[in-house]
């Protein structure tokens, strides 16, 4: 008699052959207190390409002038593995002083700052002009043939502002990479 054993039938068979290591694509918010020194960011950032993973965004700035420290924002993605291999390697680096996974510890506040210009004519420049408004964009220049608008907020308002503005005319961008801090205390 032939036993009907399905493969990873449960968690608690015998028999359970699937994966432990997931393979979804997780994207995690990195705060990193280093050393306010040369070469500190290159090596961080060598960590990164060295090993192949992406920064999607990243902001660095001094944020103890005493202790001559600063602070690194890394938006990244990957697996869960690799979001622990890259804290763990993060934490090992002699000029770094903490790793904080803001998406895992708890709630926290996340903004952008971007500058977007359009070029735009006629009633696409009164229309561009409502948007902004309704987005909280301040409008920083203004010619006759372009505004550069300047909004502050999470990515995925900026990137629903942008997308509402490409109809109206050609848009340039910069964008600041996101800030991050967790809330609380």
């Amino acid at each position: 008699m032939a036993l009907n054993i399905e493969q990873g039938s449960t968690s608690h068979s015998a028999y359970d052959l699937r994966s432990h290591l997931s393979d979804v694509i997780e994207t995690h918010t990195l705060a990193i207190l280093v050393e306010n020194e040369p070469g500190v960011l290159a090596r961080v950032i060598g960590l990164f390409a060295g090993r192949g993973y992406n920064i999607e965004s990243l902001t660095v700035a001094e944020v103890d002038h005493g202790g001559h420290r600063s602070r690194i924002t890394i938006v990244t993605s990957g697996t869960p593995q690799i979001i622990n291999q890259i804290k763990m390697q993060l934490g090992r680096m002699v000029p770094v002083h903490e790793v904080a996974d803001l998406t895992v510890d708890g709630p926290f506040i996340s903004r952008e700052l971007a500058l977007i210009k359009v070029v735009a004519k006629g009633e696409h420049r009164v229309e561009a002009l409502r948007i902004a408004e309704i987005f909280r964009a301040n409008v920083v220049d203004s010619t006759l043939e372009s505004f550069v608008f300047e909004i502050t907020g999470t990515p995925e308002k900026i990137d629903a502002f942008c997308d509402l503005m490409r109809p109206l005319g050609e848009i340039k961008l910069a964008r600041t990479g996101v800030a991050a801090i967790a809330r609380g205390t």
